[in-house]
């Protein structure tokens, strides 16, 4: 009996000690109500009430909460379906409208953001969820605080975990992709065959242009060579006839000339009398050759002729 007695008297102890002080941790608020209404909101502290009059209606985080948005279908702009979920990040600013503003501000906010963000997918393609998805997360954080405000909640950010189209989609996207770099890699060979060709034809043609002036260099040369090598037979051929001019006009000049042209004369003469098989003489040495030989015929006919006929003649 004792026992139970001291059992009861504890217990009793216990609940007026908790109903008469409470400890407020530093990372939180609650609600302090008096006889059912608001009285005011306990800070972070040791705090008395009242038993049976004052009670902690309402314990509020204060910190900033990470709340998971679970997948759901979305429909986008060109009608395809894509599974979508996301992470909200807010605080509760004001304890005494999260606790009277609404039942439960985590459901709240949860629906919110599904719906906000159901709306934001059907805005754009599927091509645009992927490239769009900051812009996405700005539209769904202004929508949301705008509409928890009332509850006292601050909607700091919102982020789009995964888009995950269905398989089927997968698939196509897939197919397509692979597609694209099959076409990509057919442009960028057909771009480098193309460039290929256009080198080797700018390489054909520089080489043409190479060869056509080192052949005109080399003819501009040849006829600056043969225009120098003319230039100085004339010169010299002049510098000669001068020399001559002045030779001839000396005392005796005249007939060295004479007698230098009588030696290239002899000098030809011998030249063609040794290459030809035909005589060929002079009018002055071909009479005497006819001469020579009238004389030579007499002579043979003489010496055919009887000795008789000859004394007779004398």
């Amino acid at each position: 009996m004792f026992w139970t007695i001291l059992l009861i008297l504890f217990v009793a102890a216990y609940v007026v000690f908790t109903r008469l002080f409470k400890i407020v941790e530093f990372r939180e608020e609650m609600i302090q109500e008096r006889l059912g209404k608001y009285k005011k909101t306990l800070k972070p502290g040791f705090h008395f009430l009242i038993p049976f009059v004052d009670r902690a209606a309402y314990s509020q985080e204060m910190r900033e909460q990470v709340i998971n948005v679970p997948s759901q279908t979305c429909i986008t702009k060109d009608n395809i379906e894509v599974a979508v979920d996301g992470l909200v990040y807010l605080k509760v600013m004001d304890s005494y409208k999260a606790s009277y503003g609404i039942s439960n501000y985590i459901a709240g906010a949860i629906n919110l953001a599904q719906t906000t963000m159901r709306s934001e997918i059907g805005k754009i393609t599927l091509d645009d969820t992927f490239s769009e998805r900051e812009q996405m997360n700005e539209n769904i954080v202004r929508e949301i605080d705008k509409a928890a405000d009332p509850w006292g909640i601050k909607v700091l950010r919102y982020e789009i975990m995964n888009i995950r189209p269905s398989n089927e989609i997968v698939d196509t996207m897939e197919k397509q992709m692979e597609a694209e770099r099959e076409k990509r890699a057919e442009i960028t060979h057909s771009e480098g065959y193309r460039q290929a060709r256009i080198n080797e034809s700018e390489g054909e043609q520089e080489s043409q242009i190479l060869v056509s002036e080192a052949q005109r260099q080399r003819r501009i040369n040849e006829a600056k060579g043969r225009a120098q090598e003319i230039e100085l037979i004339a010169t010299a051929t002049a510098k000669g006839i001068r020399r001559v001019a002045e030779a001839i006009q000396k005392p005796g000049g005249d007939l060295a000339v004479k007698t230098k042209l009588v030696d290239q004369y002899i000098d030809q003469f011998g030249n063609i009398l040794d290459k030809t098989s035909v005589s060929v003489l002079p009018t002055e040495t071909a009479n005497l050759k006819t001469f020579f030989e009238g004389v030579s015929k007499v002579s043979d006919h003489t010496k055919d002729a009887p000795i008789n006929t000859i004394k007779t003649g004398n």
